[in-house]
């Protein structure tokens, strides 16, 4: 029943993702560019790859080996009873097979390790994912939030300029005093310092945007609903202990561990090969007498290597390979406990945000009614200019505490979503290309027998961000020509 629940919530948040506006950038294009563009999942895709080659590493220990010789020997002297009458040159072509019979089982386990350390690799990619994601929402949501509040700002400063104009005109005919003009005029320059500290943080947002995501933003659309949450914190946590992706990777880790021990236990076990060898040998300046001057040779055989005393190196190994599991072992727990911790705290904010909104939006509309009584009021001398300014400040301070609580909640509910492991690519329904498949590099390099198969050097798949004015000019350096940066054109200086 909960993987029937949990498909339906995917489907809706992805459904609710693929619905934009055309003329704005959607949060779901946003996430789209950070899962094609943004270095930190572009790395962990290739940590995988290696990660991968190393189930290929741990199979090549358990397959044939086959060897060349080859030399050319001249004797420069010889005397006594080794003067044979020739010195050479001579040549020899020696041609050795091994195949590995028995080996402790140190094969066995390091394959088992290697593709045990995948899944855990898969799982991290699937983690780092979630939380790439979790920071593109944010950044997202902080832009919205932050414009509103420029625009709450700007609003509020030209209102408050209105009320300095009108206050002074009514300072001149004799209706106020003095006082009243003064705290109109504190109050706008107070609103002007607030704008100037809200175009601040804008820039601050829009940059972490262009990290994250990897470009600027335009015109951002609202986002969508998120899908439904759990009803209590214990039915999160029940999710996200099945299916984070950090947790599975750290129980997976502690599972190859288990299998390093076996494979240290086996360097204590008696390792068996057969062997086959040919010679071939040619004098090339001849031997003197009837002896020939080539010859062939042949053998077949087995190898047994028993292992009687190593000075306390397999003990060594073994004891340390306990320990590395002992700490992965812990390291679950210390996992298991973020787990927990995350999903809670994810699930109070994003209530503790539901609840402010709610609140918040009653105080925008009482504070809405308060500033237009206390406006009438004060053009029939019931009130004071104070009494204005501080009811349009308490309004303006409800509109930004809005507009932060509804950013505050959507940014939880997708934490939440991530700690629950239900905020990765194939959770969000992205379009516009096929999602990276890490099955597809495993198939093709984890049983790769070629020794001289490789890759061609990695290009960078994740966009720089630099704008030509940013290009450094090295010192001593007269700009006489175009600076180029990624394709786009600087003219001189």
């Amino acid at each position: 029943m909960s993987k029937v629940l949990r498909k339906l919530a995917l489907g809706t948040l992805a459904a609710a993702l693929m619905a934009g506006t055309a003329s704005a950038d959607t949060l779901r294009e946003a996430l789209l560019s950070t899962y094609r563009t943004n270095p930190t999942i572009t790395g962990q895709r290739e940590a995988l790859r290696a990660t991968d080659a190393n189930v290929a590493i741990a199979r090549a220990a358990g397959r044939p080996q086959v060897s060349a010789t080859a030399g050319i020997n001249r004797d420069l002297t010889r005397s006594g009873i080794l003067d044979t009458g020739g010195k050479g040159p001579d040549l020899s072509v020696g041609l050795d097979l091994s195949y590995p019979l028995f080996n402790g089982g140190s094969v066995r386990n390091s394959v088992r390790a290697a593709q045990t350390r995948v899944e855990a690799g898969r799982a991290t990619l699937r983690a780092v994912e979630g939380d790439v994601f979790t920071e593109a929402v944010a950044a997202y949501m902080d832009v919205i939030r932050d414009r509103a509040i420029v625009e709450l700002n700007a609003n509020n400063v030209r209102v408050l300029g209105t009320n300095l104009e009108a206050t002074r005109d009514r300072f001149e005919i004799g209706d106020l005093t003095r006082t009243d003009v003064a705290q109109s005029e504190a109050r706008l320059q107070l609103g002007r310092a607030n704008l100037a500290t809200a175009q601040g943080r804008l820039t601050s947002s829009e940059e972490n945007y262009r990290r994250v995501i990897g470009k600027r933003p335009e015109a951002l659309a609202p986002p969508p609903p998120l899908p439904p949450l759990p009803s209590t914190p214990d039915e999160a946590v029940r999710i996200a202990l099945a299916n984070n992706p950090d947790l599975i990777a750290v129980t997976r880790q502690a599972s190859a561990a288990g299998f390093d021990v076996s494979v240290a236990r086996a360097g204590r076990l008696p390792t068996v090969s057969s062997v086959v060898s040919g010679t071939y040998i040619n004098a090339l300046g001849g031997n003197p007498g009837p002896l020939p001057s080539t010859g062939t040779q042949t053998s077949a055989g087995l190898n047994a290597r028993i292992p009687l005393y190593q000075g306390g190196l397999p003990a060594a190994r073994i004891r340390a390979a306990q320990a590395l599991e002992g700490q992965f072992l812990e390291q679950m727990i210390a996992t298991e406990r973020a787990v927990v911790s995350n999903t809670r705290s994810a699930f109070a904010s994003y209530q503790a945000a539901q609840n402010a909104i709610a609140s918040n939006v009653v105080a925008v509309n009482a504070n809405e009614l308060a500033l237009e009584g206390a406006r009438a009021e004060q053009s029939v001398g019931t009130r004071t200019v104070l009494d204005v300014l501080n009811a349009e400040q308490e309004l303006l301070n409800a509109q930004v505490a809005l507009v932060t609580a509804r950013r505050d909640a959507y940014v939880a509910g997708f934490q939440l979503l991530n700690a629950m492991g239900q905020a990765e690519a194939d959770d969000l329904g992205l379009e516009g290309g096929p999602l990276y498949d890490p099955l597809g590099n495993y198939r093709r390099v984890s049983s790769n027998w070629n020794d001289w198969a490789n890759d061609r050097r990695h290009d960078p798949v994740a966009t720089r961000t630099v704008t030509p004015s940013e290009v450094p000019v090295p010192l001593g350096r007269v700009l006489t020509e175009p600076v180029t940066t990624s394709g786009v054109t600087q003219p001189p200086q």
